[in-house]
């Protein structure tokens, strides 16, 4: 198969169905609200900026442990950019135009939020450590181009950092309907202090991995992902938002601290390797982004 037609297929599976068959998942899936987390995990006055964590020590506390702390705001990000005559109803809300999404991080910034990275939330979840004021975390999925031309300047200017999780398929490739990120560009990312995180080789269903499939699509993009960056790679997103238990214990003996799905709810015994998120979709205004953030943590 060459690598046009990769390419291709690549954009296609994320136009028809992104990362879940639907994204609107501002659906309340809990009573808790972003006030209320910044409540329990607000950090000492003062502390504006996070100390350097060394997670490796930290124990992994039992599931109703981490099940019983408030979640916190993590968003799901795909395409930023200015929509085409060519985007059909469902691509639309996977793609945020880049004024929406540069006036969505500001209203963000001027609401008091502070981004944070998995050894953040690692801590957090596993002993209960101290997070900043009104705790969100960004994450980016699929490799596109504008997240590292348009989504990481916008990020950066508020002090903002963030998770990307690669799908190692497309890197350096230039697509039909999108280009991707070069391997200099994801190290770039990297060097700046964001977080490289696993998407798969070509966002295969992870629910239908068997046989070869682990070493395709976990262990290969692994090795490579972690030779751009030098830095091991521990956090996992499940295309499509998509797991399944029997496959966690394969996340675990790669090393995989945490997977994030979407709006789904936590598994009740593997609540780190499914950590929900919300896709932030391209219909929304900030202040729709924002209520959605409110009634879906």
């Amino acid at each position: 198969m060459n690598k046009h037609l990769l390419s291709f297929m690549a954009a296609a599976v994320i136009f028809a169905a992104g990362c879940q068959s639907k994204s609107q998942t501002s659906t309340v899936t809990s009573s808790q609200t972003a006030s209320a987390v910044a409540e329990e995990t607000k950090a000492p006055e003062g502390d504006t900026e996070s100390p350097a964590l060394d997670v490796s020590k930290i124990k992994v506390a039992d599931a109703a442990s981490i099940l019983a702390r408030k979640q916190v705001p993590i968003l799901c990000y795909h395409q930023v950019r200015n929509w085409k005559p060519t985007d059909g109803k469902v691509g639309k809300d996977y793609i945020v135009e880049v004024e929406n999404f540069k006036n969505q991080i500001k209203m963000l910034a001027d609401s008091g939020y502070h981004s944070i990275l998995p050894d953040q939330l690692y801590a957090y979840l596993n002993t209960g450590a101290p997070l900043p004021s009104k705790p969100i975390m960004f994450t980016f999925d699929d490799t596109d181009m504008d997240q590292f031309t348009v989504a990481a300047p916008t990020l950066k200017k508020y002090g903002y950092k963030a998770v990307y999780f690669i799908m190692t398929v497309t890197i350096g490739k230039k697509g039909k309907f999108v280009d991707y990120m070069t391997k200099e560009q994801i190290k770039q990312l990297s060097d700046e202090g964001n977080v490289i995180g696993s998407h798969t080789y070509d966002h295969k269903n992870f629910k239908k991995y068997q046989g070869k499939d682990w070493e395709e699509q976990l262990d290969k993009p692994t090795k490579k992902l972690e030779e751009i960056t030098g830095k091991k790679i521990t956090e996992f997103a499940y295309p499509f938002g998509l797991w399944n238990a029997q496959g966690i214990p394969e996340l675990k003996k790669r090393g995989f601290r945490m997977a994030f799905s979407l709006a789904d709810k936590r598994d009740q015994n593997d609540p780190l390797y499914t950590i929900r998120r919300i896709i932030a979709s391209g219909y929304w205004s900030p202040k729709t982004l924002h209520n959605s953030i409110v009634k879906s943590f």
